[in-house]
């Protein structure tokens, strides 16, 4: 299976290798999806099904902790994450990358763009349900979640991981009484996901997309970026997310799914491909026209 070598450095001072599995599939442009909390590569089965037929190469990967990655102790920050992520671009030699980030995954792009690309491999950057530019309220961030609500979740958590995140998927889909976007067979196979992962590393990982404030990491993208938002999130609200990270990045592409749920790459997901292909552009989305006969 193919793994990419990275480190991780605990907090002796010690130095730990750290692999992370991926997939690699197709040929053309490389568009790198970032997977979100608390899933891993998997959440982009119906993208990784998809965008290939068009002339684009579509790696995914799964975060430290999560899916059939290492799952070391240390290492769950998002200076770490970027580290990691810069970790698979170098090592598959990539260049005219597209990242996109979806809900955390949306850190990683924000900090990788400030940090790790004035090698101008990456050129454009797409974030999804992103979690930037900061969630955690704070004297400066007032509109932000206060943080009694990140340790209720955290309490869940430690207490009965599966029952919380079979409530949190519902929530995640935008599964209610009269809205089903989702089977319940769906949602099943989304919790096994959301299982494999080390409950330390879900934990973790929270506390990390919870508290990070990417408001300067933002602030240094000077890339073409696309930002799609549900308007029906409940997990990550549009106004605290989104709407702030566009005032931040002006230059950025903004499109808003009026009817979608934090899980949108799913639920939209046919809308979703073709704005990822169209923000790609050239050859990846003349093929997808062809293909769809338009």
């Amino acid at each position: 299976m193919p793994f990419i070598k990275t480190n991780s450095v605990s907090l002796s001072g010690n130095s730990e290798e750290v692999e992370l599995f991926y997939k690699d599939v197709g040929r053309g442009k490389p568009i790198i999806l970032i997977h979100g909390w608390p899933l891993n590569h998997e959440m982009w089965e119906y993208q990784l099904n998809e965008l290939p037929r068009y002339d684009v190469r579509v790696i995914a990967y799964d975060r430290r902790g999560f899916g059939r990655s290492s799952r070391p102790w240390d290492g769950y920050d998002y200076d770490t994450f970027a580290s990691d992520l810069r970790a698979v671009i170098d090592t598959l030699d990539l260049n005219d990358v597209t990242l996109v980030g979806f809900s955390m995954g949306g850190g990683e792009v924000a900090r990788y763009l400030a940090n790790y690309n004035n090698d101008g491999r990456v050129v454009r950057a797409a974030l999804v349900g992103a979690v930037t530019p900061f969630l955690l309220k704070t004297a400066d961030n007032p509109r932000g979640i206060p943080k009694e609500q990140f340790d209720s979740m955290n309490k869940d958590l430690e207490e009965d991981r599966a029952k919380f995140l079979s409530a949190f998927g519902r929530t995640f889909y935008g599964y209610h009484t009269f809205n089903h976007p989702v089977s319940e067979e769906f949602l099943q196979h989304n919790l096994t996901r959301c299982l494999n992962a080390a409950l330390y590393a879900t934990v973790k990982s929270m506390d990390a997309w919870s508290s990070t404030d990417f408001r300067n990491d933002l602030a240094k993208i000077k890339t073409p970026l696309l930002v799609i938002h549900g308007r029906e999130d409940e997990t990550v609200p549009i106004e605290i997310s989104a709407e702030e990270t566009v005032k931040i990045v002006p230059h950025a592409e903004y499109v808003v799914y009026d009817d979608a749920p934090h899980g949108l790459f799913y639920t939209h997901k046919n809308k979703f491909n073709e704005d990822l292909l169209s923000f790609v552009g050239g050859h990846a989305i003349e093929s997808y026209h062809k293909y769809k006969g338009f």
